[in-house]
Parts: structure tokens; C-alpha cells; sequence
């Protein structure tokens, strides 16, 4: 009789963190690494717009920016994890083989760990001014908040890629909410008139129902089973915060002047707003999600037939 061989719970344990291991060194040293350049290498002037519009290194707008280069990074890291782990997973689909991708939730415990060192070590030390510990917190906090976004579709880029893009599609349904029902707070500082911010928010989240009414409706036609509804919340969340993000640092932003855009463009100056936007948006999901499930009609067996 052959010997089984003995594996402590040590060395299982080991086994299923190594591939989060591989997976969150570099994410967390390609962070890093922006933060190092845009705190430490680049001209301020141009990433933080010093002095545009009389803006100075610690005012509102200025601050915004320090923690929305976190959520720009994760955007990048969502992109590249959604590409990396399709191609992997066609990879081993053309070999004949499996691949899963390791757990998200395991690569973002590690990436933490170094991000909360990391982070604060760059943006408090380097060039000049340093971050004070709050401005640096918060970088790491929307780090971390967005990190856990821009990881969760790994495994369904290489496992599930077609629901991938059914999920994509049904997120853009919450972009509008998302980014435009905040806006009924500018007329009360005098950004724009109440008409304009009425409409835009009003009439840009009926345009979500609507893109998710017809999401329903293909759903239902092509027999895809409905995701979670914290799934489709989620997707709405990364395409609006982490996406959106990047494509106005790269696309929107002329090029010499790469800058990180402030929060306002994406969130609520008001955090009670902006809080009504995540419940709004909250309750389109779980509602949609609702529906879908009502809606969806067990094969039966003359269907099969």
C-alpha cells in the first residue's frame, strides 16, 4: 500500500494564499508606483493643478484630487485584471484546461497590507507639501474601497467573460444615477439653474430605468439567468468611480496636463446626497433584480424537447 502522504493545515493554507500572493505583490507595487510618480516625480502644478483657479495644495477641491488618484489606480487595475484574467482564461480554454483566478478577496487582504504601509510612506514624506495623516487616510481609504471593486470581476473575466459583459451592460443602467442625480445640489450653490440640474437628474436616471427595462427585457429573451443585485450594483459602481475616473485623466484632460479630477465631478459635495445617490441606486438593483426573478420562467420539458 502506497503511503499518503501528510499535509498540515499550515501547508494548505499556504497553497490556496500563493496565488492571491502572485496576484496582489504586483497590484500593490503598480499602485505604488503611480502614487510614487504622481506625489513624488510629476509636476503638481499639472497633476494637482496647483494654483488653477486660485486653488491651493489643501483646499477642498485640491484634497478631493489627492484621494481620487486612488480611485484612478484601482481603475486601471480593474482593466487590466478584467484583460489579464480573459486572456488566461482562454489560454487554458485553447490547452483544454481550467483556470480559475485566485480569490479576490484574498489578493485585496494582501494588497491592503501593503497599500496602508505604502501609501502613506509616499504622500507623507515625499516632494513637497507632505500629506498631514488625514489626507493621507483617505488616500488609502478609497485605495482600499476601490481596490475591492476593480478585483471582484477577475474570475468572472476568466470564467464567466460572456455574463461579464451582460453584467457590464446592466451596470451602465446605474451610471446615469450614479453620476447625474447629484446634481439637484448645484443650483443651491449656484453651479447651474434647477431646470438644467432637474433634468439632468431626473431625466438621466429614467434613462437608466429605461437601458435596464430593455436589459431586462434581452435577459428574458435570450434565457441569461439574472445576476445578484449587489453584483449589478457593484458593476454600475466601477464603471462610474473607477472607469470614469481614468477615461477623464486620459481622454479628457489635455496633454500636458494629465490631471487627477476632482470629486465633485463624480460625487456629491454633500454627503447626505450623495448617500441618497448609493440608496437610489441601491434600490434600481435589488429592484431590477426582483423583477428579473419574476419574470424568469423555469425550461420546461417540451422546451427541452
Amino acid at each position: 500500500m502506497s503511503a499518503i502522504p501528510f499535509i498540515s493545515s499550515s501547508q494548505l493554507a499556504s497553497r490556496r494564499w500563493k496565488p492571491a500572493l502572485w496576484v496582489a505583490v504586483p497590484v500593490s507595487l503598480f499602485i505604488l508606483g503611480l502614487f510614487y510618480y504622481w506625489f513624488a516625480v510629476a509636476d503638481r502644478y499639472a497633476i494637482f493643478l496647483y494654483g488653477h483657479r486660485d486653488a491651493t495644495p489643501f483646499d477642498e477641491p485640491t484634497t478631493s484630487r489627492y484621494w481620487m488618484s486612488g480611485l484612478v489606480a484601482c481603475g486601471v487595475v480593474m482593466v487590466a485584471t478584467v484583460v489579464v484574467n480573459w486572456l488566461l482564461g482562454r489560454w487554458a480554454a485553447w490547452r483544454r484546461r481550467t483556470y480559475r483566478a485566485p480569490s479576490w478577496e484574498q489578493v485585496w487582504l494582501l494588497s491592503s497590507v501593503l497599500l496602508a504601509i505604502g501609501i502613506p510612506a509616499i504622500t507623507m514624506t515625499v516632494n513637497q507639501p507632505t500629506l498631514p495623516p488625514l489626507n493621507a487616510a483617505a488616500c488609502v481609504a478609497a485605495t482600499l474601497i476601490g481596490l475591492a471593486i476593480a478585483l471582484a470581476p477577475g474570475s468572472w473575466a476568466a470564467e464567466r467573460p460572456l455574463d461579464l459583459v451582460w453584467l457590464g451592460l446592466d451596470g451602465m443602467g446605474l451610471m446615469p444615477a450614479l453620476l447625474l442625480l447629484h446634481a439637484v445640489e448645484l443650483p443651491s450653490r449656484g453651479l447651474t439653474n434647477s431646470r438644467t440640474a432637474y433634468l439632468a437628474a431626473i431625466g438621466g436616471t429614467l434613462a437608466g430605468v429605461a437601458w435596464l427595462g430593455i436589459m431586462t427585457g434581452l435577459r428574458a429573451w435570450r434565457r441569461k439567468s439574472p445576476p445578484k443585485a449587489i453584483a449589478v450594483w457593484a458593476a454600475g459602481l466601477g464603471l462610474s468611480y473607477l472607469l470614469m475616473p481614468v477615461v477623464h485623466h486620459l481622454l479628457f484632460a489635455p496633454s500636458q496636463y494629465r490631471y487627477i479630477s476632482t470629486a465633485s465631478n463624480f460625487f456629491a459635495f454633500d454627503p447626505g446626497v450623495q448617500i441618497m445617490v448609493f440608496a437610489v441606486t441601491a434600490a434600481l438593483a435589488i429592484g431590477t433584480t426582483r423583477l428579473r426573478q419574476r419574470l424568469q420562467q423555469p425550461i420546461n420539458s417540451e422546451d427541452i424537447q
